[in-house]
């Protein structure tokens, strides 16, 4: 074997270390030795035990879990001690349930339907998870299973340890909803069946050809449309194979699976055509033992190794392999299609594996990151767009972002090929330029308020980068004005950051969102809080530091995030853990913020922080993952900051270096080239920054100003004044001026002009533009326009709310209730009042004594958010605000298995009559019933209100 010592010149990898490379790929070791399956199966972790290949379609597991409870997302947590079946799909660690298709479950005796009796008990000691294999003792009936798989088939194996009749229970109502299903029997060895269901995605295709080596009866059936001999269809639908047997004999079962035929399932059963289990056992063993030689890590630890190398495995789980051998897909238009040159896979979890997942992928996997894109780009023209979270065909349109332009940016930067440049780019710009989830509001004003759509500081920031992403290729591609246009568009933070508090934070009517928490989780932020937002701006490090004014003061509060109460406050958020401070691992847009002390020069932080998470965070256990494992991108962040790199902005050809935990590492590329690491040779390393020229001159960005006023509606007055941005990036500055307009019932078209002090609104409807103008060297530079809507009271009553409303859902406060503004089915955008555990009860003031005829009072339900309408709403009057007399209710027939978002007025007519005060009381639903997804967390209601309309 010939190798040379050199400085290499044409990695991707800029910054990393000395590298080595060799001429050979070392012979493949038994790396599988080291797969923990059960690792990310307790807690949080949401991960399945069971046999599946990389990247394969089939996840051939156990299901402990028939509901949709969060815990049991994956359908497996080791708490359970009870299986259900043996399905052929499975999510890994996602935070939604879907999937569990196709289930059989072997049991003995009288065949049954019912889940509670076809289920039984198991225990830990009796199973076994190793890389590609599954087995355990299902105590009922003392049935010894193993499982195994190639790429698309599942292959089981069942021992029957007693005489008597053996069942096979196919149910095809496992898990989520039956859409339509049907069942065709072949002969008496072979059936093919269709499933579509509905759950996380909303119309799912599985077809499946199931062959047993021995023949079955038919014994029994629930087919609620076609019942006839060898077809059966409906939206219930089960079947009981059955054969006697005697004590010790063994029935094996293959389960291939296809997404667009009963010829693609027929098709893919050909990667199994025979009947030996442990040779497809072995077989699956090599394949993973190849896939995990493409990282050798050497350690005497064996923990450490077992950590590594199941965090590796993890990566290679999803996305899954989508097409027929022949390279038949059904597409995102629900047609059958071809693919031709490359693999079509499916299940992209682009908000979280754009960090970490993908740039590993585009070291040790190049062929299949082009044909992740390459399914992209065919998503795009067979749907429509680029894919946000893709499952089984669907788009989700879970979490938030554009975030396949950061797979394809960073793809590009690194010259992978094998993929359309142009049409990659003409998709991922057509992404950007669309008008939904906020994003008409982001291209008018720079940035997205509450008013606009919830989660706006996160949808703001991470569309900011993703657009940082498009400019690159822009850049690439030569296209000067569509550069131009992104790279402005990019620096859109800046219009969320609050220069005097230091915090990414939330707009509302052209002004900050009041009060501020920067611990709250609310619905302002994605799964986190403004301090596990603040530091998101991979695309302008230089500018974001600059922005906290320096360096130093950059560190200082990098310092107070790390060192901060482990506690937030606001809404009970089960993603947001792993605390070390403020920083939370155990959810994704933490994950790149230890190595920003790198790029303020102080790297021994950097690997301080990236240490404590890999020893502290990452175990050989059940429980070992401190968060959901979310598609790989958990493991993946363990396996590149295990190794001593980090990609903190994809798209950028650079990556960031730490000191590594393992003593000797080995990357095999595809090229059959290797990258070696070490200790000695990637230790403490200060990245060489590179300067962002682009937010220099003609492509900065001036922040927009503040509309600051008390609240949006007033009665009488009220006082509002123009707050200038800091100019961030400008070195010098003069003539920073703001100019507003002023529209009202009197002034319609009035002009711009330069705002010169506050003022104060008086008894009309008015609106409020206004932008910031600045000289800089010469040359004018102009913000984006803003704008506030401020709304004069219908009326002058007073409200006291007896009942405390929860802090997150205040609408504004008390007025909120009778100001005259309604708020939508978009109830995270915060116009309605929440109260939960309590009924709401508050007391309107008239002011004077008046006729009252109607009371209408607003609610909304979202049962699926825990809001649901109240029982009964009930209206008392009085004259002295001490005694009250009832004199309206309407009780309300609540179904809080109703998931449809919708609002109701209850509007209740009284006896005209003289009154001052009017009290209105609603009576919380309370505790959820059985089937709701809120009843394992013993779950109470919330009742949402918005308007009490008092009318003569």
């Amino acid at each position: 074997m010939r190798f040379f010592i050199f400085e290499h010149q044409q990695t991707p990898m800029k910054k990393i270390f000395a590298l080595l490379f060799f001429t050979q790929i070392i012979v493949s070791q038994n790396l599988s030795q080291y797969i923990n399956p059960m690792i990310g199966t307790a807690a949080m972790g949401h991960t399945f035990p069971g046999a599946t290949l990389a990247f394969g379609m089939v996840q051939l597991s156990p299901d402990t879990r028939i509901d949709g409870s969060w815990e049991g997302c994956s359908g497996y947590h080791y708490d359970d001690a009870v299986i259900y079946g043996f399905s052929h799909t499975h999510l890994n660690g996602t935070g939604c349930s879907d999937y569990g298709d196709i289930m059989i479950m072997p049991t003995m005796g009288e065949p049954s339907f019912n889940p509670k009796e076809y289920s039984s008990t198991f225990s830990h000691s009796n199973e076994k998870a190793t890389a590609g294999f599954y087995a355990v003792k299902l105590d009922k009936h003392n049935i010894d299973v193993r499982l195994t798989t190639s790429t698309r088939v599942g292959f089981h194996e069942y021992t029957f340890n007693s005489d008597g009749t053996a069942n096979f229970i196919l149910d095809l109502n496992h898990r989520d909803k039956l859409l339509y299903g049907d069942i065709k029997i072949i002969d008496n060895k072979t059936i093919e069946v269709l499933r579509r269901s509905e759950a996380w995605a909303k119309d799912q295709y599985v077809y499946a050809r199931i062959e047993f080596d021995k023949p079955l009866n038919i014994s029994k059936v629930i087919a609620n449309q076609e019942n006839r001999n060898g077809f059966y269809s409906g939206t219930e639908l089960k079947l009981a194979l059955s054969k006697n047997v005697k004590k010790g004999e063994t029935i094996k079962v293959k389960v291939s699976l296809s997404p667009t035929s009963y010829e693609g399932a027929k098709l893919n059963m050909s990667e199994i055509n025979h009947w030996d289990f442990n040779k497809v056992k072995k077989q699956a063993e090599e394949i993973w033992n190849q896939e995990l030689a493409k990282i050798k890590v050497s350690d005497n630890d064996k923990n450490k190794l077992t950590i590594f190398y199941t965090a590796l495995y993890h990566t290679m789980i999803q996305p899954n392999i989508a097409q027929d051998i022949d390279g038949k897909y059904r597409g995102r238009d629900n047609q059958i299609h071809k693919a031709e040159g490359f693999d079509y896979y499916s299940v992209f979890s682009l908000w979280d594996t754009f960090r970490a997942a993908h740039p590993l992928y585009t070291l040790i996997d190049k062929k299949r990151t082009a044909d992740f894109i390459n399914t992209f780009i065919k998503q795009y023209e067979q749907g429509g767009r680029l894919p946000v979270w893709e499952l089984a065909s669907n788009e989700t349109d879970c979490m938030i972002g554009y975030h396949a332009v950061s797979v394809i940016a960073d793809a590009m930067a690194k010259g992978i090929k094998g993929f359309d440049y142009e049409k990659a780019y003409e998709a991922y710009k057509h992404s950007a330029m669309l008008d939904h989830f906020g994003l008409k509001a982001y291209k008018e004003n720079g940035q997205i308020t509450i008013d606009d759509e919830h989660e706006s500081v996160s949808k703001t920031l991470e569309y900011a980068y993703d657009d940082w992403c498009i400019a690159q290729m822009a850049q690439l591609l030569n296209k000067t004005d569509d550069y131009t246009y992104f790279i402005k568009r990019s620096q859109n933070w800046k219009n969320v950051f609050d220069w005097q508090t230091g915090f990414m934070r939330p707009k509302k009517n052209g002004g900050w969102d009041k009060p501020f928490d920067p611990k709250e989780i609310n619905n302002n932020f994605t799964e986190g809080n403004s301090w596990q937002y603040s530091f998101f701006v991979p695309q302008d490090i230089q500018g974001m530091i600059d922005a906290y004014g320096g360096k130093g003061k950059f560190e200082i509060k990098l310092d107070k995030m790390f060192n901060a109460e482990s506690k937030t406050t606001g809404r009970e958020q089960v993603d947001v853990t792993g605390l070390i401070g403020q920083y939370a691992h155990g959810n994704e847009p933490s994950h790149h913020m230890a190595y920003l002390y790198n790029y303020i020069g102080k790297p021994e932080k950097t690997t301080e922080k990236v240490h404590y998470i890999l020893n502290n965070f990452y175990k050989n256990s059940p429980d070992g993952l401190i968060g959901n494992e979310d598609c790989g991108q958990m493991s993946a962040w363990y396996v590149l900051s295990s190794m001593g790199i980090y990609q903190v902005t994809p798209g950028k050809d650079e990556w960031e270096t730490t000191s590594p935990i393992f003593k000797k590492i080995i990357i095999n590329l595809e090229n059959k080239s290797q990258i070696k690491i070490n200790r000695k040779n990637n230790q403490k390393i200060i990245p060489k920054k590179t300067n962002n020229k682009v937010l220099e001159k003609e492509h900065i960005l001036i922040p927009v100003p503040v509309i600051d006023a008390e609240n949006k509606s007033f009665k009488n007055e009220l006082k509002f004044k123009l707050l200038n941005p800091k100019p961030i990036n400008f070195s010098t500055y003069n003539d920073l001026k703001i100019y507003c307009r002023i529209i009202d019932e009197n002034y319609k078209n009035s002009p711009f002009f330069e705002y010169y002090g506050d003022w104060t609104l008086i008894g009309r409807n008015t609106k409020v533009l206004a932008y910031s103008e600045i000289n800089y060297n010469g040359k004018f530079y102009q913000s984006d326009t803003i704008s506030a809507s401020f709304i004069k009271k219908p009326n002058n009553y007073s409200i006291n709310l007896i009942s405390t409303y929860n802090p997150q859902y205040h609408a504004g406060g008390a007025d909120g209730l009778v100001d005259g503004i309604y708020g939508t089915t978009n109830w995270r955008k915060g116009d309605w009042q929440g109260y939960q555990k309590q009924n709401f009860e508050a007391i309107v003031d008239l002011q004077s004594e008046i006729d009252v005829e109607h009371i209408n009072c607003n609610f909304l339900q979202d049962s699926r958010s825990w809001i649901v309408m109240p029982k009964k709403v009930i209206v008392l009057t009085s004259k002295d605000g001490a005694t009250f007399t009832e004199i309206s209710h309407e009780d309300i027939a609540v179904d809080p298995l109703n998931y449809d978002v919708f609002t109701k007025k209850v509007a209740l007519k009284i006896p005209k009559q003289k009154t001052r005060f009017i009290k209105v009381i609603a009576e919380n639903y309370g505790k959820f019933p059985k089937g709701h997804q809120a009843e394992p967390y013993d779950g109470d209601a919330f009742i949402f209100i918005d308007e009490i309309e008092i009318k003569p």
